[in-house]
């Protein structure tokens, strides 16, 4: 998706409609930063904001996501491109968010080892360092099983998305 061309097309549409970025925000439930945002091409509306802005406008959110008005002979084969290029990106999403779950599974199973290894436990007696053993340890084990369930939701969801 071409978010530069969208948000060229989102300013021509408002422009057409003789609307200002904060009239249009108001309409949607934006603020005037978010809309020009969007026609700066920095992000691309929510797909809510998309069925709000097609309503306003009197176009299709195929044409929208396309960065321009089609014929009906266009509309088919781009909104093919755009489903490729919508299931791509959160293909792109899930793998990046993947990644950092995993990430952040690995970093904090590593520092609850070293710090299970680092614990001071000969100059305490021997209830104390027990304690912090098993304090740890059971933080470890809660961040772990917190991010384990963060990429099992995640893989979940997009599985559930390719349906």
């Amino acid at each position: 998706m071409d978010t530069l061309r969208i948000g060229k097309f989102l300013k021509e549409l408002r422009k057409e409609k003789g609307l200002t970025q904060e009239q249009l925000g108001e309409k949607i439930g934006v603020t005037n930063k978010t809309v020009s945002r969007w026609e700066n091409g920095n992000y691309i509306p929510p797909v809510e904001c998309l069925a709000m802005l097609s309503d306003i406008y009197g176009i299709s959110i195929n044409e929208i996501i396309s960065g321009q008005k089609l014929t009906k002979d266009e509309f088919v084969d781009v909104a093919e491109d755009n489903l490729k290029g919508a299931l791509e990106l959160n293909e792109q999403l899930f793998k990046k968010s993947n990644k950092t779950l995993t990430i952040m599974w690995v970093v904090s199973t590593v520092l609850t080892i070293l710090i299970l290894f680092l614990l001071p436990t000969k100059e305490l007696n021997l209830g104390y360092s027990l304690l912090l053993i098993f304090l740890v340890a059971a933080l470890g084990f809660i961040s772990n099983t917190v991010n384990l369930i963060a990429l099992v939701l995640n893989k979940e969801r997009f599985n559930n998305g390719k349906k």
